[in-house]
């Protein structure tokens, strides 16, 4: 069992519980999946650019991604309907408490001027998304490796029904949010 998954059991679910008085166990918020999206645009001209991502996704998120394609053409774009211009993973489980510790401890603290991530990017419905300028942040992307510099989003689907629920759990299981 992950570090962050013996937390959420053994800290977050009786602090949570306290806080919101939930009546049952089973109402207590906890995180259901992550989501990790990276759009890559330059791929319409260089179709070796979308192999890179796919190959960087993998090391980050220990899991092959889905290469996403164009819904529709847009000719000011150059864009075919079918064209590969991203790619994605689902985590759940193991896999996806694994990515949130490595995210909170050792890749956020990484990033370049960082003072802690913005408490307001929820969606109304528990839901956390953040995005990452570049994926040199995650230590096992080797940057000699690299030839483009791209970014990635990353949403943190939660049970939580408020926004407020969500916070709170995301900030006691270490989420580093600004003051």
């Amino acid at each position: 069992m992950s570090r962050l998954k013996e937390r959420y059991i053994s800290e977050v679910k009786p602090a949570m519980q306290k806080k919101f008085n939930y009546a049952n166990v089973m109402e207590i918020p906890g995180i259901a999946k992550i989501s990790v999206n990276m759009g890559v645009g330059r791929a319409v001209e260089d179709r070796k650019i979308i192999d890179a991502a796919v190959q960087d996704l993998t090391i980050v998120t220990g899991q092959k991604p889905i290469v996403t394609k164009a819904r529709r053409s847009v000719s000011n774009f150059k864009l075919r309907a079918g064209m590969p211009i991203g790619c994605k993973v689902t985590l759940r489980g193991e896999r996806m408490y694994d990515f949130l510790d490595k995210l909170i401890s050792i890749n956020l603290p990484r990033v370049r001027d960082f003072r802690g991530i913005s408490p307001e990017a929820f969606d109304g419905r528990g839901n956390y998304t953040l995005g990452v300028k570049e994926q040199l942040i995650f230590p096992e992307i080797r940057y000699d490796k690299v030839q483009h510099v791209q970014g990635m989003n990353i949403t943190i689907v939660t049970t939580a029904k408020t926004d407020e629920e969500a916070r709170e759990l995301l900030a006691l299981m270490g989420m580093p949010f600004q003051r």
